[in-house]
């Protein structure tokens, strides 16, 4: 018997189950860059060098450009004014082919007010959430209300949004989805513990400091 068990094959090991394969994160594209009044664009001819030129867009948001005249830029992606240009252009040119380049930026801004320790206007570079714009205005008061907080963002021709924002949520953890990440002409109000002064604020940093047209209103409510 002790010969016969000696001579059994060891028992096969059960086979590895390979682990599931994580698929790789889906990468975010980066919202494309939109054209500001104050940019400098280059319009590039490729087979008419002689035509190229640089171009500052104005205050009203539009360009001059020979043979198509006044086109409006801000708002736009650079591809988006090359297709206009280039359907304007047939009527003048053979098959135009141009390439639209912005060559210098204006900065994106955004306001910070309230019970923060250091409020004003900020430029908006790269990607930045409403804490974050907070910190850089060197943090909230000890009267400022972490739980009353307004985004006011621009929705709309004519429109403003005031969204209402808890970061005693975003600071304990509990809820990061109300940390926004800010678009270009933010205005974050941080109130004490009531907001009956945001009226107030409002005429004094966001109608006197970020020039809005005759006819704007403030909607409150949303997270966009």
């Amino acid at each position: 018997m002790i010969l016969a068990a000696g001579c059994r094959s060891p028992r096969p090991a059960a086979p590895r189950v390979p682990a599931p394969a994580v698929a790789p994160a889906t990468p975010v594209e980066p919202e494309r860059y939109v054209i500001q009044p104050g940019d400098e664009l280059e319009v590039r001819f490729f087979h008419l060098p002689d035509q190229n030129v640089l171009l500052p867009v104005r205050p009203d948001g539009y360009i001059s450009l020979p043979l198509a005249n006044e086109v409006r830029a801000s708002g736009r992606t650079c591809e988006e004014l090359r297709e206009e240009l280039v359907e304007r252009l047939r009527a003048e040119l053979v098959d135009p082919e141009i390439a639209v380049i912005v060559r210098s930026f204006t900065a994106y801004r955004i306001h910070v007010g309230g019970h923060v320790k250091k409020g004003g206007m900020f430029d908006l570079v790269g990607t930045r959430t409403v804490l974050q714009a907070i910190i850089q205005a060197e943090g909230f008061l000890p009267t400022a209300s972490e739980a009353n907080v307004l985004l006011i963002r621009r929705v709309s021709e004519g429109i403003c949004r005031a969204i209402p924002l808890d970061l005693t949520q975003v600071l304990s953890g509990e809820d990061m989805t109300q940390d926004l990440t800010l678009q270009p002409y933010d205005s974050i109000y941080v109130a004490s513990s009531a907001i009956a002064d945001v009226n107030l604020w409002i005429d004094q940093y966001i109608r006197q400091n970020i020039p809005l047209n005759v006819g704007w209103r403030i909607e409150f409510g949303g997270n966009n």
